[in-house]
């Protein structure tokens, strides 16, 4: 089972997006188990279950993992493919966003368009090179720092930016034969509150 998939094809986002799909999707993530298994998971009938299992094994999303015999039944044992998928741009290829339409480093819709892109293009990556049987070669760098003042995160990007575009300058070479082309993506953004539990006085209030 893969860490995390992409799912390119339309219909096989539209099919991981079916609430009761995902449910078993995510069922399944946790460890192999048969439709009458399932049932009792999540509270439908087996044939029920049985149905939307072979939509999602159509489309690549779950795959026999084994068989066994139960009584006179042969139960088939499903997996799913990805402890966890994302569905790349591509699923939706005529509204895809575009960040060479416009350039704002300073919009937060641009960003949102350049992650999408990253989406999209690693994706694609992924599934070539494991079709391939080659190792993918990648870097991220994910962090977080507290900004004592507007000012100071200006100063901040205005140093990332120069820090940056210096190692641009030092390391790119675009006439070397058998180079490669690698993308740099750069992203500072406000960091998402965790969801507090109300505590026990608000929820008697």
């Amino acid at each position: 089972m893969l860490d995390v998939t992409v799912i390119e094809d339309p219909e096989a986002a539209a099919v991981s997006l079916d609430p009761i799909r995902a449910r078993l999707l995510a069922e399944l993530a946790a460890g192999p188990a048969s439709a009458a298994m399932l049932a009792g998971q999540v509270g439908l009938p087996r044939q029920k279950v049985n149905y939307h299992l072979k939509a999602l094994e159509r489309h690549g999303l779950v795959e026999l993992a084994g068989e066994r015999r139960k009584g006179n039944v042969t139960e088939r044992l499903m997996r799913a493919t990805a402890a966890s998928y994302v569905i790349s741009p591509l699923a939706l290829a005529a509204v895809q966003p575009d960040p060479d339409r416009f350039r704002d480093q300073l919009s937060a819709r641009w960003l949102l368009a350049l992650g999408a892109r990253l989406v999209r293009d690693v994706g694609q990556l992924v599934t070539g090179a494991a079709k391939e049987r080659k190792r993918l070669a990648t870097y991220a760098l994910d962090g977080e720092v507290r900004f004592a003042s507007a000012a100071e995160r200006a100063a901040f990007i205005q140093e990332l930016t120069a820090g940056v575009t210096a190692l641009i300058r030092k390391y790119d070479a675009p006439d070397t034969e058998g180079g490669r082309d690698h993308r740099i993506v750069v992203a500072v953004h406000p960091t998402l509150k965790e969801p507090q539990s109300p505590s026990p006085q608000t929820e008697l209030e």
